[in-house]
């Protein structure tokens, strides 16, 4: 099947799996009429962009609604934020 005849949210989903910054994190994707609302937890603030921009290039994508919100206790414990 070609990725134009796959449905948006497969396509969204191939594309959030396929991204190195967001492996190992759940989003909930709601899509209707090329609006797709992201909702989940992330551990940062980058990885909530990274989300958003990765949806926003997929072919069919006209609105993206970001609902991700941002825990630092989902952060790897490896992960230090106070580390500079």
């Amino acid at each position: 099947m070609s990725d134009a005849v796959r449905p948006l949210a497969d396509r969204i989903d191939s594309a959030i799996l396929g991204n190195p910054h967001l492996m190992g994190l759940t989003v909930r994707i709601e899509t209707r009429a090329g609006r797709v609302v992201l909702n989940g937890v992330v551990p940062s603030y980058y990885q909530k962009q990274i989300a958003q921009e990765v949806v926003r290039t997929v072919e069919g994508v006209k609105q993206v609604d970001n609902q991700l919100r941002v825990d630092w206790s989902q952060a790897p414990v490896e992960w230090d934020p106070a580390v500079v």
